[in-house]
């Protein structure tokens, strides 16, 4: 009788292991499926196109394990000072950079073969396709220049489906080239409560340097119309310093928190019933939805990551001692350093990787070349 009851155990025990294995398996089968149906659905139509495998061992040993999440745009147009960028930020850490790269789906076989036939070959990256037609109802559009529109400069409202599975991420945009180590950005401190972190325009380093008595340009003022109702019921002092928000750090679990991309569309879709945007000064359609988001709710970074106005016809230049010992430059402004003359275009061609298509070529002058101060 002992003996059949120890039979009847051991088998019992076998079966509830089988059980438990076969139970494990589809459980694993069902999670498996449900990633992929989340992966697989995104209502913004930011679908992953590429991915490139992590960089080959030898590389890989001499990074850091930490995973810094970098999103930037890439427009074909401006496809060149994407590439010179994310050169800059490879090269200059050597932490696991994954760089998130916003484009339209006419630019993706271009980009992919300036990435996979240069040196950035080894770069670790994703390719977003982003579906301009989100911004349907939210962007007041001119008929006679519907052209000069840029989907991809609202890639940023979007950073939670951009960049999902991670806590946080920077921002950058085309126009930057980073001369120090990205961790070091990336560790800004957030304040409790904060999404993001920007640097001030009229406190900050670079307006003290470059830009003096620019005035409303760097105020609220500059971007809202406080004459309309809308703008004055939500008391933000039109004297306050704005921010720029062409690089950033976000706090991407607060983000999603807080509802913040709704938040910006619901102020994108009221400035078209109302026009709240002001016309004077700024001309940017992206900076004031953020501006009224993140009054007096953000965090600030270093300004030496992120020094501008390189690429504005207004202003003093820097010196060479200060452009060496910025951290971040930023050719914001209508000069860029691919184009038309800008300060310090040579710097940040030390970073640009030919077009291997020839598509993109440069067509900068070089009447305003480097001069030693």
């Amino acid at each position: 009788l002992s003996f059949k009851f120890s039979v009847n155990i051991s088998i019992l025990i076998v079966a509830v292991v089988i059980f438990l294995l076969v139970l494990h398996h589809n459980f694993l089968g069902l999670s498996d499926f449900l990633k992929r149906e989340l992966s697989d659905s995104n209502p913004l139509g930011l679908q992953p196109i590429d991915f490139i495998p992590a960089v080959p061992q030898r590389l890989a040993d001499e990074r850091n394990d930490k995973e810094i999440s970098v999103v930037i745009a890439a427009s074909d147009e401006r496809l060149g000072g994407a590439i010179a960028a994310m050169n800059s930020i490879y090269h200059n850490t050597r932490s696991n950079v994954l760089f998130h790269i916003v484009t339209l789906n006419d630019t993706v076989d271009h980009l992919r073969l300036w990435l996979s036939n240069t040196a950035l070959k080894n770069l670790k990256y994703r390719i977003l396709d982003f579906d301009p037609r989100v911004l349907e109802g939210k962007v007041q559009v001119d008929p006679q220049k519907a052209d000069t529109l840029k989907p991809l400069t609202f890639a940023r409202f979007y950073l939670p489906n951009l960049v999902p599975h991670a806590e946080k991420a920077i921002y950058v945009d085309d126009d930057i080239i980073v001369q120090d180590d990205i961790l070091e950005l990336y560790n800004t401190p957030l304040k409790p409560g904060h999404a993001a972190a920007f640097s001030d325009d009229c406190d900050s380093t670079t307006n003290k340097v470059a830009v003096r008595g620019a005035g409303n340009q760097y105020n609220y003022i500059g971007y809202l119309d406080y004459k309309k109702e809308t703008i004055r019921k939500l008391a933000m002092k039109a004297n306050t310093c704005s921010f720029n928000p062409g690089v950033f750090v976000a706090n991407l679990t607060e983000w999603k928190l807080q509802n913040i991309t709704k938040q910006l569309e619901k102020w994108m879709a009221l400035n078209v019933a109302e026009e709240l945007y002001s016309r004077t000064l700024a001309g940017s359609i992206t900076t004031p939805p953020l501006l009224i988001v993140f009054y007096k709710q953000h965090s600030s970074i270093d300004p030496m990551w992120n020094v501008r106005h390189l690429g504005s016809s207004a202003g003093k230049r820097y010196s060479p001692q200060f452009v060496k010992a910025a951290k971040l430059l930023h050719w914001n402004g209508h000069f860029k350093p691919w184009g038309r003359t800008a300060s310090y275009a040579e710097v940040w061609e030390k970073w640009y990787i030919p077009d291997p298509t020839g598509k993109f070529s440069l067509i900068r002058r070089h009447s305003e070349a480097y001069e030693a101060k």
